[in-house]
């Protein structure tokens, strides 16, 4: 199991003390090219990054962009901080949590968003067919698997636990990586499982089906993740974070006008059945943050106590994002 997301954030806390003295990458102002790492996941959200790499957005503006893969936004975070990472992909609970430990971390644009409708969402929690669990008020006093603790994961379950009456601080969570998690629920190792596309087509197609719509059930058309950077970058780069910026709206405003690329592109940088990227749901990329849902993240964050104090939305938003 990995660490959970406290423990990799006491870990970036180190790591920024010494940021300030690596490098990110070579600042290309005068018509070079930048050699940048963006930390991704290997799952659907990050379909518009790789795209952009392919339709050459990204080279475009000067950048020669890699792209790392990880588990979660809870990886991504000291990536980011030491250095590792110019930009990445990470969920919006887990940059809360980082910056309420004081991480300087701020969100450039969107990267992925809910679709906002019960029954067609792109992630859920899900049980085995035949489990007595019918509804997020089951869930109470059972073991969900999420891909990182203390994260939009488990505090979006948490949220529809809440709504159907439920007791949320009674449901136990464990951390798997979500390819593992159809098989876990399948072995009967978790009573249910959230989990996001394609894992959730793959998941019904394997007789599971869904409880909860915890996107859904935490906020109106929620953003769930976005691409952030360090205030250093900011500071130190501020041309080329506005390059990768442009290039990473114009690839998600290209993802979301041409579905059917996206569903080609999974096939190069996931194992998704082919039978299974022609079924499953594709969530929204628009370009603008949705600010109303990532206040009502960070109540919930302050709700659940994963942060100490009151979050600053605006002190996470970027002047850019």
């Amino acid at each position: 199991m990995r660490r959970p997301l406290l423990a990799l954030l006491s870990a970036a806390a180190l790591l920024a003390t010494t940021a300030a003295c690596g490098g990110s990458s070579s600042d290309s102002g005068k018509g070079g090219t930048d050699k940048v790492t963006a930390g991704v996941i290997p799952i659907v959200d990050v379909a518009p990054i790789y795209l952009g790499k392919q339709q050459g957005f990204f080279s475009e503006r000067g950048i020669d962009l890699t792209l790392q893969t990880g588990s979660g936004g809870a990886a991504s975070v000291p990536g980011v901080v030491s250095g590792q990472y110019q930009f990445a992909f990470g969920n919006v609970t887990s940059l809360l949590v980082a910056r309420d430990k004081n991480l300087p971390l701020k969100i450039l644009t969107n990267g992925v968003s809910s679709i906002g409708v019960a029954g067609k969402d792109f992630g859920a929690v899900v049980v085995k067919g035949n489990s007595p669990i019918t509804s997020a008020e089951d869930l109470v006093g059972k073991k969900v698997s999420v891909n990182n603790l203390q994260n939009i994961g488990d505090t979006t379950v948490r949220a529809s636990v809440r709504k159907a009456g439920g007791d949320p601080s009674k449901v136990g969570f464990v951390e798997l990586p979500f390819p593992d998690m159809p098989a876990a629920l399948q072995n009967n190792r978790v009573d249910a499982a959230w989990v996001v596309e394609p894992f959730l087509t793959q998941s019904i197609s394997q007789g599971a089906r869904p409880v909860a719509w915890n996107f859904v059930d935490a906020a109106p058309n929620l953003t769930v993740a976005t691409y952030f950077t360090s205030e250093r970058m900011l500071k130190e780069k501020p041309d080329l974070v506005k390059r990768f910026t442009e290039a990473m709206n114009e690839s998600l405003a290209y993802a979301d006008a041409h579905p059917d690329e996206v569903r080609k592109i999974l096939g190069t940088y996931t194992k998704i059945p082919a039978e299974v990227i022609a079924d499953m749901t594709l969530p929204k990329y628009p370009t603008e943050v949705n600010r109303a849902s990532v206040q009502t993240l960070a109540d919930l964050a302050q709700q659940d106590g994963l942060v100490k104090n009151k979050p600053d939305v605006g002190a996470l938003l970027s002047e850019l994002g």
